[in-house]
């Protein structure tokens, strides 16, 4: 009896499925495997404690999509090339190694959020909004300039808003993964305010919510609640992990979330490369994809957000972290995983 594909075709005339049948594979044979990278600068021990290195800046460039070689894997069905899933394996160790390092050795204005914690809460809260919001710099010498030139002309949440510096073009140094958009001038400020002043006045209040919400419920409601202008799904993400990791509110990501809310976009990096990955674009498959992947790696589920985004982006977006970043023993799981 003929055999259909999911493309409503027969299986051995699709030309899409027809290569996963036997002895459809280019040259006949699987692919080979590739090696591993060399030369790694940080890694992640057994007990899950990370290192950050510091070094010389590195900027990591890519190519488009990797010709197909015959490569298969059910954790990722969306990849058609070896070359492709190790380098998905390196972005999830440069990913992993960097949630390593906010919750043990955070750099720049992410340590200064700690130390705000005990004494100002509130700075605190508003450091992690604004570099979520404005995105560190591909940058050695300082990832963190516009950030800070932002928070020297706002302070505080209640300070008065910088319209100029926020419209002006050059005012204020982005990063490549901002939500700012200039043209908006401080609309999204002003509403994370009115946000933050429904919520009982303070950041603190804001971010607590329900007393009796665990940590993963708390990000999955406050992410639907920071749906705000200019405020997608990639920045709102961002903040919430680093809220959480740097242990400023208590906050765990469930999954990436990648639709079914307010404000994400189906243009950004995550979501365009999580259709790629796992080849599918409904947005439940995709979060249940995503977890399964996770699952298989032993990493945190919010690592694959900054991971697929650089994955599918021509230089890696290092958010403040040194590019050589990386948590070895996920590198190691993600390689056997994806590798085979």
């Amino acid at each position: 009896m003929p055999t259909f594909c999911r493309h409503g075709r027969f299986l051995e005339r699709c030309p899409v499925c027809s290569k996963d049948l036997s002895g459809n594979r280019p040259g006949g044979r699987a692919a080979p495997r590739p090696k591993r990278a060399a030369g790694r600068t940080a890694s992640g021990s057994a007990t899950g404690a990370g290192r950050r290195v510091r070094g010389k800046p590195m900027r990591i460039h890519r190519e488009g999509r990797a010709e197909d070689d015959g490569y298969r894997n059910s954790l990722v069905p969306g990849v058609r090339a070896s070359a492709d899933a190790a380098r998905l394996a390196e972005e999830i160790a440069f990913a992993s190694g960097r949630l390593l390092g906010l919750a043990v050795d955070p750099p720049g204005l992410y340590s200064e959020a700690v130390e705000a914690i005990p004494v100002d809460l509130e700075r605190a809260t508003w450091i992690c909004f604004l570099t979520a919001y404005l995105s560190p710099l591909d940058d050695g010498e300082d990832p963190f300039a516009g950030i800070r030139a932002a928070l020297q002309a706002m302070p505080g949440m209640d300070a008065p808003i910088a319209v100029e510096a926020l419209s002006e073009p050059g005012a204020i140094a982005l990063g490549p993964r901002t939500s700012h958009d200039r043209t908006r001038g401080a609309e999204t400020l002003d509403a994370y305010r009115q946000w933050v002043a429904r919520a009982g006045g303070s950041q603190a209040s804001a971010f607590a919510g329900d007393e009796a919400w665990t940590p993963e419920r708390r990000f999955e409601r406050l992410f639907e609640r920071l749906a705000l202008p200019g405020f997608g799904r990639m920045g709102r993400y961002e903040l919430l992990v680093t809220l959480g990791r740097l242990g400023v509110h208590r906050l765990s990501a469930d999954s990436l979330h990648l639709g079914g809310v307010r404000g994400a976009s189906s243009e950004e990096a995550t979501i365009v490369a999580a259709k790629r990955v796992f080849g599918i674009g409904d947005p439940l498959l995709l979060d249940r994809r995503a977890a399964a992947l996770a699952a298989a790696v032993a990493v945190p589920v919010e690592a694959l957000d900054l991971a697929l985004a650089n994955w599918a982006e021509p230089a890696r977006a290092t958010m403040g972290f040194p590019a050589q970043t990386a948590d070895d023993g996920a590198h190691e799981r993600a390689f056997d995983a994806l590798i085979e």
